[in-house]
């Protein structure tokens, strides 16, 4: 009797989540009391989530604990800037986004987390900094997509509603320096770069 042919197996079939990854991803929160709670990124147009190494740096930079803080994340996308700031114990943490569908995902991720500090609001990140009252925020989260002519404008309504002793988060595709920033009154504190991105924490002159 004559061996049966040798059936070659089926290929296997690929789970949902492994499909999913191609068009979507996720990130994680560093810190605080949502710490590991993973953060879905969706495939947007100019969405680009600051990375983890980048996020844990400037956590470290800032201190693990902002308590009370009052902060805006102008340009939220994923909210991950934001809810990190939150999740350390800031006060009141605005997550502003205009897109539609991340405005929905963020409204969602402040339910699933109960995050009662934290307002989400669909609007224009720019004039969410232009309404700010002066001097009100101990953090600026400034996350433009890297394409767009905002960064200036973005700059000058920050610094006008920074306090004298907060912090404004800058993530630009090109470095920029002192001389870059002094028509607003600003300086780099620290910066860092990985890989197109480049990271800076600035803080307002001291007026001698």
């Amino acid at each position: 009797m004559s061996p049966s042919p040798r059936r070659t197996p089926a290929p296997a079939a690929v789970p949902p989540r492994r499909a999913l990854a191609a068009g979507a991803g996720e990130v994680r929160i560093i810190g605080g009391q949502w710490k590991r709670t993973r953060l879905p990124v969706a495939q947007r147009p100019g969405l680009r989530p600051t990375p983890d190494r980048v996020r844990e740096t400037l956590f470290n930079w800032l201190g693990q604990d902002l308590t009370g803080w009052h902060c805006l994340d102008a340009f939220a996308g994923t909210g991950a800037l934001g809810l990190e700031a939150a999740s350390r114990g800031a006060a009141a943490v605005q997550l502003v986004e205009q897109d539609p569908a991340l405005v929905a995902q963020l409204h969602s991720l402040q339910q699933r987390l109960q995050a009662q500090t934290v307002r989400v609001q669909k609007g224009d990140g720019l004039a969410a900094l232009r309404h700010a009252a002066p001097a009100s925020l101990h953090l600026v989260l400034l996350d433009p997509p890297f394409d767009s002519a905002l960064f200036e404008p973005a700059l000058q309504a920050a610094a006008r509603a920074v306090a004298a002793d907060g912090y404004i988060y800058l993530e630009a595709p090109v470095a920029w320096d002192d001389a870059a920033l002094a028509p607003w009154g600003l300086s780099v504190y620290r910066s860092l770069r990985a890989g197109a991105v480049h990271a800076h924490l600035l803080r307002p002159v001291a007026v001698v």
